[in-house]
């Protein structure tokens, strides 16, 4: 049994460094848009409409007792993860089974579906926890947003990626056209944007809304983040929000095996 756990890993790993090969081409302009977006956000959202937001003198009661930019920061960081997961789940799925193939090719060698399923959410994963690393390092160069819960907000951001690109993966293997991907950025993943609790309680919304929000796994993560950038941590709460996270990463998984392993090994 102590030899099965490395051999296992072995496969996954390599798919993630196929994906890694691939990457190094244009990793540069990624890591530097990774950093530069979630810079304009804090600035025109965090700075901007914060000044106007803290000038109200019962917004921080809302706000948990905390500035509108300290608010703010750790939702940028959570969903510039969910967002480039997203995406990494979508056409590069489909062009690995479509377009260049390269998941033909590697069902051709003893790597199984698993395999291939469990590399490419390693490798959304670490594209994830860059990404977010890169926010993070943004956020430091605030005081209003410098803490040492940003390390562990990062490891929480990577998993909230993977808790939606592990379930979209499983819905682009069967996808024919990629039309349908753009639908899902359009009325799923922008909307999460906004309405996930990133920029403000999801308690100012209608219940039936609130409800609908807390469905996906972004306004947990959101949650969890949060507490870690504030000090405001319940432990009890966040590891029932990381268990539901972690669940969406489990199911998808699962689904995404079953249907790779139908499509490339009959």
């Amino acid at each position: 049994m102590a030899t099965l756990a490395p051999r296992s890993l072995i496969g996954p790993l390599r798919v993630a460094e196929w994906h890694l090969l691939i990457y190094r081409r244009f990793w540069r302009m990624n890591v530097l848009s990774s950093f530069l977006q979630p810079m304009l956000y804090l600035l025109g959202l965090g700075v901007g409409v914060g000044s106007l937001v803290d000038a109200n003198t019962s917004s921080s009661d809302t706000l948990g007792g905390v500035s509108y930019v300290a608010y703010v920061a750790p939702g940028l960081l959570v969903t510039t993860a969910m967002a480039l997961c997203a995406a990494e789940s979508m056409w590069p799925v489909m062009g690995g089974l479509k377009w260049q193939r390269g998941y033909h090719g590697i069902a051709t060698t003893p790597l199984t579906a698993t395999d291939i399923v469990l590399g490419h959410g390693l490798w959304m994963a670490v594209r994830g926890a860059t990404a977010a690393a890169a926010v993070s390092v943004a956020l430091a160069l605030f005081p209003e947003t410098r803490s040492w819960g940003l390390v562990p907000t990062v490891v929480v951001a990577a998993l909230v990626g993977m808790a939606f690109a592990m379930p979209i993966m499983a819905f682009s293997i069967n996808a024919e056209m990629d039309g349908g991907f753009a639908a899902l950025q359009r009325f799923f993943i922008i909307p999460l944007f906004l309405f996930g609790g990133a920029f403000y309680p999801i308690t100012q919304l209608p219940v039936v809304v609130q409800w609908l929000a807390k469905i996906p796994p972004l306004w947990h993560g959101v949650v969890v983040a949060r507490g870690f950038t504030t000090g405001n941590i319940d432990w009890l709460a966040t590891a029932g929000h990381l268990a539901y996270v972690c669940l969406w990463i489990a199911v998808g998984i699962v689904v995404s095996v079953r249907r790779l392993r139908r499509k490339l090994y009959p």
